[in-house]
C-alpha cells in the first residue's frame, strides 16, 4: 500500500510549518547524537546493525520475523544482514522445537561482547551529550521526551510506574493550576478555590517545618498526576491532610489510596495522635478513600464557597487507636 499523499484530505489540518519543524528536529538530533556517522560510535557496525545486534541482546532468543515485526525491516535485508553476524561469528541458530521449519536466533558469547562494547559507548556519548547541562534542565528534557514518544505512540501513555515524591522547587505552581482547573472543569467552582489553593501552597512553602510536615507529588516519567499535603493542625498534636488530588489520567490506579496512606504513616510517625481534614460532600471519590482509611464524619455544615452552594465536612482518624489507618485501603 503506498503512503497517502499529502493532498490526501486526512492530512488537510496538518501545517507545512508543522511538518517542518519535525524535519528540522529530525535533522538536529540524528546530527547531535551521532547516528549519521561514516562508522557508527566508532565502530564498523552501521546504524542499523547496531540497533539489530541490540535488540538480539535485549531477546536473549528470537526470531527473524519477531526482528522484521519489530524493527519494519525489509525481510531480505535482515537476512542478509543475520548471515553476516554468522559468518563473523556473532550470532548462532538453532531448530525452533515448537516449529520444526523455524530457527531461533542466538547472540554467540563473541556477539554479546560486541553488543554491550556499543551499549557501553552509547551511553558515555549519551552521558557527554548530557554532561554540560543542569540536572533540572536534564529532568525537564527527560519528560520532554517522554511526550515526544507518547504522543508519537498514538497518545498512550508509558508503562512506567507511578512514583511519589517530596515537593521542589516549582511544584507548587503545578499543584494550583492542575486543582484549579480540575474542580472548575469537574464542579464549574470559580476563581475562589483557586485563591485558597494558593493561599495554602503559600503558606506551606513560607512556614515549612520538614520534621511536622511534607507534600507529596506523584509523577509518571515527570508528568504531574497528584498531589497530598500534610500541616500541622490547630492543636497540639494534630495535623492537618489537605489538598488531595488525582489527576484523571491516573484514575482507578489506587494513587488516591497511596497518597492518602503516605500521609497517615508520616503523620504517625512525626509523633501526631490525630489527623483531621475538609472536604465537601461532593467529592464522593475522596470520601470513599477517608472511610476506607478509618476516618469518621465529625461535622458537616452548609456553606456558599466557589460560587457553589456547598456542605462542608470535617473528618478525622484516630492515630493513636490500634489498627488506624488501615481499615480496607491497603497500605501499598
Amino acid at each position: 500500500m503506498s503512503p497517502k499523499s499529502l493532498s490526501h484530505p486526512a492530512f488537510a489540518e496538518i501545517g507545512d510549518d508543522e511538518i517542518e519543524q519535525i524535519r528540522a528536529f529530525n535533522r538536529f538530533y540524528t546530527n547531535r547524537i551521532g547516528v549519521l556517522d561514516r562508522a557508527f560510535m566508532d565502530t564498523p557496525y552501521t546504524l542499523t546493525e547496531a540497533r539489530v545486534l541490540y535488540e538480539l541482546a535485549a531477546h536473549g532468543t528470537t526470531s527473524a520475523s519477531r526482528l522484521t515485526e519489530e524493527l519494519s525491516l525489509d525481510p531480505a535485508y535482515l537476512s542478509r544482514l543475520l548471515k553476516s553476524f554468522t559468518d563473523t561469528g556473532l550470532l548462532e541458530t538453532t531448530r525452533d522445537p515448537a516449529d520444526g521449519r523455524g530457527r531461533l536466533l542466538q547472540l554467540t558469547l563473541r556477539g554479546r561482547g560486541v553488543a554491550t562494547d556499543l551499549a557501553q559507548r552509547s551511553r558515555q556519548r549519551i552521558a557527554a551529550l548530557l554532561e554540560p547541562i543542569s540536572e533540572d534542565d536534564r529532568r525537564d528534557l527527560g519528560v520532554a521526551m517522554a511526550s515526544v514518544q507518547t504522543l508519537l505512540s498514538g497518545g498512550k501513555s508509558t508503562t512506567a510506574p507511578i512514583t511519589i515524591r517530596p515537593h521542589r522547587i516549582g511544584d507548587m505552581g503545578i499543584v494550583i493550576s492542575s486543582q484549579a482547573k480540575a474542580y472548575t472543569e469537574t464542579y464549574g467552582w470559580n476563581g475562589e478555590y483557586e485563591a485558597l489553593v494558593a493561599e495554602i501552597c503559600a503558606a506551606f512553602i513560607r512556614n515549612f517545618d520538614p520534621a511536622r510536615e511534607h507534600c507529596w507529588i506523584a509523577e509518571r516519567d515527570g508528568t504531574f498526576l497528584g498531589s497530598i499535603f500534610l500541616v500541622k493542625g490547630n492543636s497540639e498534636g494534630t495535623a492537618k491532610l489537605r489538598l488531595l488530588h488525582v489527576d484523571s489520567a491516573a484514575r482507578g490506579q489506587g494513587l488516591g489510596t497511596r497518597l492518602v496512606t503516605e500521609c497517615i504513616n508520616f503523620a504517625k510517625s512525626a509523633g501526631y495522635r490525630r489527623l483531621e481534614l475538609w472536604t465537601n460532600d461532593i467529592l464522593v471519590s475522596a470520601r470513599r478513600i477517608y472511610i476506607a482509611a478509618g476516618f469518621t464524619l465529625e461535622k458537616e455544615e452548609a456553606h456558599h464557597s466557589f460560587g457553589k452552594d456547598l456542605t462542608g465536612q470535617i473528618w478525622a482518624l484516630d492515630l493513636t487507636a490500634a489498627g488506624s489507618g488501615k481499615g480496607s485501603i491497603g497500605l501499598r
